[in-house]
């Protein structure tokens, strides 16, 4: 890798103006200055397009496109990152605020890793701080155990910065699934990642945010999910990393897939419990969870949907809960 590596920085907005000046601020006064800002519009209807325009006349190296059509935040990203020309790519969201040496203490700790990412600080809509970092979320994870980002994920988008080649295993981007939490897998397959124990980024939650994870909004998709609708996001998940080609250890993730597939058309799963049981410190690495709570919930996994459906519909007498087996995909 080059002493001095061009870094691209890709940047998504959409309807983002309330937020766009302090994060294009944030990012232009970063004392790492051998940057580009790719920047691509999905259609706002805002004042975005013409705050990205003023900024990009002072600044040469921000370089904006438009979507003629609306894309949807991951598809946006996927064009945002093949229009990236640098060595090292760096993921932004249009309403956080960078510190100013983030790009380059992510830089100087790369190395030989192929992925860096970082702690970061939330904050409300207005920038004041909530008192919590991701790291109080999730256990954050050093080293190439893909394994680890089956169940769950520690890396946010906004923390990424990741050598180029690592993108080009990661292309295309599934839109059902965080684009983030696949970069994470696809690294750990092809080398290590690290992070730096630091809030580098100020994580703004809000409203019209695309994660919540303080479940701050007042009308959250995920919380009203069905079991039925959990289950097959899951399972789009599992399929999506049992069938990607660079698998460090396609037998291990095809072992774990089976045996969950199983469970959903059974009324025991002993075979994954077991399995799980195994590998609790891989599986569970990131849950911030107690050792007993972690156990517990690896326990539960011995019974299969049928069980659970049984159990929901005449001892709960809840029919709403019943997974619908013929609905998974």
């Amino acid at each position: 890798m080059a002493t001095n590596p061009l870094v691209s920085i890709a940047l998504c907005t959409y309807n983002g103006a309330k937020y766009l000046q302090p994060l294009l601020d944030s990012v232009l006064v970063q004392t790492y200055q051998n940057i580009e800002i790719i920047v691509v519009d999905d259609c706002s209807t805002d004042t975005t397009h013409d705050i990205l325009a003023v900024y990009a006349k002072g600044h040469p190296n921000i370089l904006i496109y438009k979507n003629e059509k609306n894309l949807g935040f991951v598809k946006n990203f996927e064009r945002a990152l093949n229009y990236c020309n640098g060595e090292i790519i760096a993921l932004c969201d249009q309403d956080d605020i960078w510190r100013a040496n983030k790009i380059e203490l992510q830089v100087k700790a790369l190395g030989d890793n192929v992925l860096i990412y970082h702690d970061s600080e939330f904050v409300s809509e207005d920038g004041i701080t909530l008192n919590k970092k991701m790291s109080d979320l999730f256990s954050f994870y050093s080293g190439n155990q893909p394994e680890v980002f089956l169940l769950s994920n520690c890396v946010s988008g906004h923390s990424i910065l990741v050598k180029r080649e690592i993108i080009k295993y990661a292309l295309p981007l599934n839109e059902g699934l965080y684009h983030d939490w696949w970069i994470a897998y696809v690294a750990t397959n092809h080398g290590s990642i690290d992070y730096i124990p630091e809030g580098l980024v100020k994580y703004r939650q809000h409203e019209k945010s695309d994660t919540d994870l303080l479940w701050i909004k007042s009308d959250d998709k995920y919380r009203k999910m069905s079991s039925t609708e959990l289950i097959a996001r899951d399972i789009k998940w599992l399929t999506q990393c049992v069938n990607y080609a660079g698998n460090k250890n396609p037998g291990f993730v095809r072992e774990f897939y089976e045996l969950y597939i199983n469970r959903i058309d059974s009324y025991t799963a002993f075979k994954l419990m077991r399995f799980m049981l195994k590998n609790i410190s891989i599986l569970f690495y990131i849950h911030k969870l107690s050792k007993a709570e972690k156990l517990r919930r690896v326990v539960r996994m011995a019974w299969g949907f049928k069980t659970k459906n049984l159990w929901y519909k005449y001892i709960k007498g809840n029919e709403k809960k019943i997974i619908k087996l013929d609905t998974l995909e």
